[in-house]
């Protein structure tokens, strides 16, 4: 019942910016914290950044000072602003969030993903 749909992915030239979006949706209650990670080829996902509900931040040592995250709490969707884009930022880019639904009469806590986008950084 709920989803998170990812957009804003590509293919972009080393150097240059993308913004991903993602969107939740569904029996939506409360969302805690939104993030977004990735899995490059041959490698593990990796967080790469994440908000809170009241806009605390944490970034991986690898998009620091280069990836922006932020989220409208009135449209539960998060940004991920990328700039100053590496060959090494090329991976499908996750969105993660958690939340709270109702189903029926009950409220449901859990964690949910997104489909992922591409994101590939290359000349």
């Amino acid at each position: 019942q709920v989803q998170l749909v990812e957009s804003g992915g590509g293919l972009v030239q080393p150097g240059k910016s993308l913004r991903l979006s993602c969107a939740a949706s569904g029996s939506i209650v409360s969302i805690y914290t939104m993030g977004w990670y990735r899995r490059a080829p041959g490698k593990q996902r990796e967080l790469v950044a994440e908000v809170t509900s009241s806009g605390s931040t944490n970034y991986a040592d690898s998009g620091k000072g280069r990836f922006t995250i932020s989220r409208d709490n009135a449209k539960n969707t998060v940004y991920l602003q990328m700039n100053s884009l590496k060959p090494e930022d090329t991976a499908v880019y996750y969105c993660n969030a958690d939340i709270v639904s109702a189903t029926g009469s009950s409220w449901r806590n859990a964690d949910y993903w997104g489909q992922g986008t591409q994101v590939t950084v290359s000349s």
